[in-house]
């Protein structure tokens, strides 16, 4: 006896469309061709895909929303493999931000602060953005000016490392002061 599915029998999995129209898909009465090897201009679409079986390579719609549509003869699986490439590079070089959080009660002490202070100046050395909050326990919510008082002197004790990216803003039980490097970071 075979097991049913709660929710019927799986759908047939679908094969994934190509991003790009290649060959035969391409269905509009003519393109602009552009590449190396050809002539560029308007054919007809059946004259590309004939130009294109000549030199055995395939004729991929570049950009279907021009007018002609743009396409180019190359060997599609190679332009693929082109562009992955390409996004993979581009995606090596994004610098990624990296935020600290540095957390202060509404009371904090002289030294914590200076503690915490210090930890800051590094993350902005290196080139870090630093996100100081005051974090309001139970009641301790009615010392807001005192956290607000507290995230405004450590902006401005950090005034030659960083600059302000956010004022200090009250979300829920927290009070939020972001700061960000002011030159790039030192290696």
């Amino acid at each position: 006896m075979a097991l049913k599915r709660p929710g019927g029998p799986r759908p047939p999995m679908r094969k994934k469309e190509p991003e790009h129209r290649i060959n035969e898909h391409i269905r509009v009465p003519e393109v602009r061709l552009v590449g190396e090897n050809v002539e560029p201009g308007i054919y007809p679409t059946r004259k590309a895909l004939e130009l294109a079986d000549e030199l055995e390579l395939d004729l991929v719609e570049i950009s279907p929303n021009a007018a002609p549509p743009v396409c180019r003869i190359i060997d599609y699986s190679k332009f693929i493999y082109e562009q992955k490439k390409k996004q993979k590079e581009i995606k090596a070089n994004a610098k990624q931000t990296v935020i600290k959080e540095i957390r202060f009660g509404p009371n904090t002490s002289d030294h914590d602060f200076d503690f915490k202070l210090k930890h800051a100046i590094k993350f902005l050395e290196s080139g870090e953005k630093v996100r100081a909050y005051v974090h309001f326990k139970g009641r301790a919510i009615v010392f807001k000016e005192q956290g607000e008082i507290l995230l405004l002197r450590f902006a401005q004790a950090l005034e030659d490392y960083g600059k302000v990216e956010l004022l200090p803003k009250l979300e829920g039980k927290r009070m939020f002061l972001t700061l960000a490097p002011k030159s790039a970071p030192k290696k």
